[in-house]
């Protein structure tokens, strides 16, 4: 029984510590076309590497051919995921919206697998962070259906390229505008014909180990804002599901030096720039999430 206490009370200051709520003005619509738009992302990555890469190239990257077959079957997921929302949305009388065109980046089969485990992790957070805005019980058990796929898609690809299958108890939750953040560097252009979803894009952040040093906790990081400056003062935050978790930032020559956290800061990682040192929110964010791998 004191077990169960316990777990109450935890679960009760997890959820009054959250820094995720409901946007205002937000439909379960723009939620699913939200989702929709990131799964297109993935749909597309997925299907374009497979016309790209034989599983020869897998096994010249010192993949397996099993490897090979997996990603099969994640894009298969994927276009799944698409014909399911543009079917719900169809329903629901809300136009979905098309895939649009995208470049990802990466010039052989290991940067796919990379940029293969940052998009899965990051879809991870973004069904946890949306699952706050989802009215229907009936959308937000579609949704988590969702999610816990993704999130062996993302235990598997990180277990492949050797890093931690689940390097935490928590998974990290990202408003929609901290996910749109993250994809955006992703998409060229959009059918005209697309809804206008209800996101915005922050100024983005690059984070890097010192001299290209792996990330650990209780590290210092470089972070620089590509293409603008900050002015005034700033503060930085890693997201988690209880809260943003403060640390030390200082102005460096170039950007800024950040301490990751000496606990609770492990495998993908979300760093933010704030206007304050007390919330974490799309009022007071000023740049990222940057991607940071712990």
């Amino acid at each position: 029984m004191k077990s169960s206490i316990l777990s109450v009370a935890a679960l009760a200051a997890v959820a009054s510590a959250s820094p995720i709520k409901r946007a205002a003005n937000v439909t379960d619509g723009d939620i699913l076309n939200y989702a929709l738009t990131l799964e297109h992302l993935e749909d597309t990555f997925y299907r374009e590497a497979l016309a790209k890469f034989t599983v020869d190239d897998f096994l010249a990257a010192n993949f397996t051919e099993e490897t090979y077959e997996r990603i099969q079957t994640i894009s298969k997921d994927e276009t799944t995921h698409v014909s399911f929302l543009t079917s719900a949305l169809t329903a629901a009388g809300v136009k979905p919206v098309a895939e649009c065109t995208y470049d990802f980046g990466y010039k052989d089969v290991t940067g796919f697998m990379a940029t293969a485990s940052v998009l899965e992790g990051v879809g991870v957070s973004a069904y946890l962070g949306a699952a706050a805005d989802i009215m229907s019980k009936t959308y937000l058990t579609a949704a988590g259906s969702i999610l816990t796929v993704e999130a062996r898609h993302s235990s598997y690809i990180r277990n492949t390229i050797k890093q931690a299958p689940f390097p935490a108890p928590f998974d990290n939750p990202l408003s929609l505008n901290e996910v749109y953040t993250l994809a955006a560097p992703f998409i060229k252009s959009c059918p005209s014909t697309n809804a206008q979803l209800p996101v915005k894009a922050f100024p983005s952040l690059s984070a890097t180990g010192i001299k290209g040093a792996k990330i650990d906790a209780g590290a210092n990081i470089v972070v620089t804002t590509p293409g603008y400056t900050i002015e005034g003062d700033v503060y930085a935050a890693f997201i988690t599901v209880t809260g943003p978790v403060w640390t030390m930032i200082q102005k460096a020559t170039v950007g800024y030096t950040v301490t990751v956290p000496n606990t609770g800061i492990t495998g993908q990682s979300y760093l933010v720039f704030t206007s304050c040192n007390t919330t974490a929110t799309d009022d007071t964010i000023i740049a990222g999430p940057a991607l940071v791998e712990v």
